[in-house]
């Protein structure tokens, strides 16, 4: 008998994995069409959109935090963090700064005390997340809304967040390309001192390019490229803190809150550490100031 000219089938379970494959990016890239440009949206607009988003933000963050720290769901400190973060994020919106960083530190001296005896897992960096997260909170808030607000606030937040996200490009597309030493092989394995390099290079000619594009001034703004790199290296060590923090919880993921992509803090760990230093740029430059002149 000739044999059959039929092909023969794949494998279930190739089949399966190329079908969930298949599904995941479908979900990452519907989740960033949604949302990304609706963050973007609000970062544009200002005023009550951005401070809900952040809002919205410090709620899902302080929920991933506590959860990486052991706290368990609907238990004080795992219900404390993140509205104390709100709360301080609150007094903020309505100008009342001086009461925010009160309402972080009352935070860490509650939060704190009761995590140790409920013998929270890792307490202490429990207690760490509430400075973290909402400095970085008030931060993102004062770059769009203090005292260089309007253009020049909306300048200063999209600088800050082009240059993120050009290292963390930068950082990947370098890294694969080129490979060599693992820059912290113990905390994840799959960065690169070529990679570190290349995000930095390419968020200071990011940064550089943002600046000219927001700057009405003429001439080419050249410190934007150090303020880049600094903020860059920032963000990268933000990276490498979560990392660390997922590592020591056994996760791979911080949640699972943005379907396809993990959770916010996989999104905006590098954000978050560099906040804290644009906004003291700015709070040191003035009213009116963009972060790079």
């Amino acid at each position: 008998m000739p044999p059959s000219s039929r092909p023969t089938p794949a494998p279930a379970g190739t089949a399966r994995a190329g079908s969930a494959r298949w599904s995941d990016l479908r979900l990452r890239v519907l989740s960033a069409l949604v949302l990304g440009p609706l963050a973007l949206l609000c970062a544009w607009a200002g005023g009550p959109a951005w401070t809900a988003l952040l809002a919205l933000c410090v709620l899902g963050l302080g929920w991933e935090w506590s959860r990486l720290c052991g706290a368990p769901a609907l238990r004080p400190p795992a219900i404390g963090l993140p509205l104390v973060l709100l709360v301080s994020l609150g007094f903020a919106a309505f100008g009342h700064r001086p009461a925010a960083l009160v309402a972080l530190a009352a935070g860490c001296a509650i939060i704190g005390p009761a995590a140790w005896m409920r013998g929270t897992p890792r307490g202490l960096l429990l207690t760490a997340g509430i400075p973290y997260l909402g400095l970085a909170a008030l931060s993102l808030l004062a770059l769009r809304e203090g005292p260089a607000e309007g253009a020049v606030g909306r300048g200063n937040l999209f600088f800050l967040l082009l240059v993120v996200w050009a290292s963390d490009i930068g950082a990947y597309l370098v890294g694969r390309l080129v490979g060599g030493p693992r820059l912290a092989p113990a905390i994840s394995p799959g960065k690169t001192w070529s990679g570190a390099l290349g995000g930095l290079a390419a968020a200071m000619l990011v940064g550089l390019g943002a600046a000219a594009l927001f700057d009405p001034q003429p001439g080419v703004p050249w410190r934007a490229m150090p303020v880049a790199g600094v903020l860059a290296a920032l963000s990268q060590a933000g990276d490498l803190l979560e990392s660390a923090i997922k590592r020591r919880a056994g996760v791979k993921d911080s949640s699972k809150l943005i379907p396809g992509h993990g959770g916010l803090f996989d999104r905006v760990d590098g954000v978050l550490a560099a906040a804290p230093a644009a906004a003291l740029l700015g709070l040191i430059l003035g009213q009116g100031v963009p972060l790079w002149r």
